[in-house]
């Protein structure tokens, strides 16, 4: 033991001398190009990126976004001092047009097209070479049969073969007859291909889908707007409540149509206990023109049912009521006049009301309160909607005067009155008391600064504007997706091999096996429905029985279960008198 030890030493000293001046050859620029197009071009690699795409999204969710709402990402900066602007410099209130999220983004798209042209190419080349050859030991495949056929049935082994590639093709087979009028004929066949076309349709898709979506994102744009009963909406840039166009969003996109609501319908529910007065259908009756001089046309317009107008999908989001106003002030001119929106606040339509009025003299006014569709009182005074319905609509205010601080030029919400530089009038803590209004009732405000009347209520609707270039493509793709990926699961590669052969005797020897790509819990299936159908050609007998009409010592045709062992496929060889081949190599080729 010492001495071959000795020797093994004395024998590397020399191997690790020359491993040790050895030098791996520099892989260039050349060659370190092609070896990061390799790792970017996996399919590790694009599953990483899409998985990194659906974390790097996630910032667009926690935080305010610009394009949605700059004023709510500035109010944010000033409430978070200590870490706004690190967000900012960050582009996390811009993520989806951010330098990060769009290299991802990119990245992802070059992986996908690096990954399926390769794909597409060798699959091309695979559907139109031919079956693999015919492998020189059949039993040692994964499903493996022999089937005998007596010599009084006259089926040569030429005819036998024709036969099973017959019905092989019918089964949807590719197939190869080999050596057909030799001593042992065979065939190769093949099918499944639409398994990798499944693959290949799903990645394409996702490439499409990534595409459109960028296409959307692109040219697309969105907006809001609030249309009163009679309210007109025009598709132009001022007649938008908020608009968030696309980065490369151009207004001569714009198309001119209009659309007015004419009228807005609730239907309450006023039958079942516990959903007594919940709202159960809305509709908004609409008047739409294509285009200036196109006629009017009328719909309606649902809660997901939108209209479609100009290239765009206009939808219903939301509702409410909106007390009609005459304000005058103190020289008793008509300073505002018309609906004001309320905004849903609670129950039963309980809104709350806010109403400004610049141009006021001599002295700006205010108005902050709510509106009650159906007001009763508490016996604490409180006040309260009853019902959603108008059957007792009221409105409370509180009424202030001063400068609004409209004149500066700095956005405010119309839904809110910054009262820190105004004077109240009205208020329950005063001696004036709050405004209490009926339709059709006046109040006049304290110390001359005018009146305010309750002309009636009128209803509201939310729409929500999107034009979507790459919506249609995006939906198509998707389904093309879903139908790829449906192909790559349930279709499955296979391959088939039958050879035939003559015994001494005039028996028809033949011989089957069948080989999966992947995993294929259906091959076992596959092996006896072909078997089956071979007996049937040949007219066998497929059970355990020997057959009548062949002699005594002819074996009955019997199906030989998965081999492992060249012992065990050797031994149901001899006992089956299966076809005996030429030495050659030991197994099939290697599934490509």
């Amino acid at each position: 033991m010492s001495e071959r030890v000795n020797v093994k030493k004395k024998q590397s000293a020399p191997v690790a001398e020359a491993k040790a001046q050895a030098a791996l050859p520099a892989l260039g620029p050349k060659g370190m190009l092609r070896w990061a197009w390799t790792q970017l071009t996996s399919m590790r690699t694009a599953l990483f990126l899409l998985l990194l795409l659906a974390v790097a999204a996630v910032p667009g969710s926690l935080f305010p976004q610009r394009p949605a709402n700059p004023a709510v990402v500035t109010q944010y900066i000033k409430d978070h001092p200590d870490y706004g602007k690190l967000l900012d410099s960050l582009q996390l209130y811009d993520v989806y047009s951010s330098a990060w999220f769009s290299a991802i983004y990119l990245l992802l798209f070059i992986s996908l097209i690096g990954c399926v042209v390769p794909r597409a190419i060798a699959h091309y080349k695979a559907m139109r070479s031919q079956p693999p050859r015919t492998p020189q030991r059949l039993s040692r495949l994964p499903e493996y049969g022999t089937l005998v056929i007596p010599a009084s049935a006259a089926v040569p082994a030429s005819d036998a073969i024709n036969g099973a590639a017959g019905l092989l093709r019918k089964r949807g087979y590719r197939v190869e007859v080999r050596d057909a009028d030799g001593a042992l004929p065979s065939l190769g066949a093949e099918r499944g291909f639409m398994k990798e076309v499944g693959n290949l349709v799903f990645h394409t898709s996702l490439i499409g889908v990534l595409v459109s979506v960028a296409a959307g994102g692109l040219f697309g744009y969105s907006g809001q707007r609030i249309l009163v009963e009679g309210d007109t909406f025009v598709n132009t840039l001022v007649g938008y409540d908020q608009f968030n166009p696309g980065t490369n969003f151009q207004s001569s996109q714009l198309q001119p149509y209009s659309l007015q609501l004419d009228k807005f319908n609730i239907t309450f529910d006023r039958e079942s206990r516990g959903k007594f007065g919940q709202p159960i259908d809305f509709a908004a009756t609409v008047t739409t023109k294509e285009n200036p001089d196109a006629p009017p046309k009328q719909e309606i317009l649902k809660v997901n049912d939108p209209v479609s107008l100009g290239g765009t999908s206009i939808y219903l989001t939301g509702n409410g009521y909106a007390p009609v106003v005459t304000i005058r002030d103190g020289a008793g001119n008509v300073a505002m006049q018309g609906p004001v929106v309320a905004k849903l606040q609670g129950e039963n339509y309980y809104s709350s009301v806010v109403i400004k009025v610049p141009d006021a003299q001599p002295d700006q006014l205010g108005f902050v309160g709510f509106f009650l569709p159906t007001a009763f009182v508490t016996d604490k005074n409180v006040s309260f909607s009853a019902d959603p319905e108008l059957f007792n609509p009221q409105l409370t205010l509180n009424s202030y005067y001063g400068d609004l601080g409209l004149n500066k030029g700095a956005p405010q919400n119309v839904f809110e009155l910054d009262v820190k530089n105004l004077t109240p009038l009205n208020a329950r803590n005063l001696a004036a008391g709050g405004i209490t209004l009926a339709p059709g009732s006046t109040y006049t405000l304290p110390d001359g600064k005018g009146s305010i009347s309750f002309d009636g209520v009128k209803r509201y609707i939310g729409v929500d504007i999107h034009h979507n270039p790459g919506q249609l493509y995006a939906l198509i793709f998707a389904l093309l997706a879903v139908a790829g990926l449906i192909l790559s699961l349930y279709v499955n590669r296979r391959r088939v091999w039958v050879r035939t052969g003559t015994a001494d005797d005039g028996r028809t020897m033949v011989e089957y096996g069948l080989l999966a790509r992947g995993e294929d819990h259906r091959l076992a299936g596959e092996a006896a429905a072909l078997r089956k159908l071979f007996a049937t050609e040949w007219q066998l007998d497929d059970e355990a029985a020997p057959d009548a009409a062949a002699p005594e010592n002819t074996a009955p045709s019997q199906q030989t279960p998965s081999r492992t062992g060249d012992n065990v496929a050797g031994s149901a060889e001899k006992a089956e008198g299966s076809v005996t081949t030429p030495a050659g190599p030991t197994g099939p080729e290697k599934d490509q």
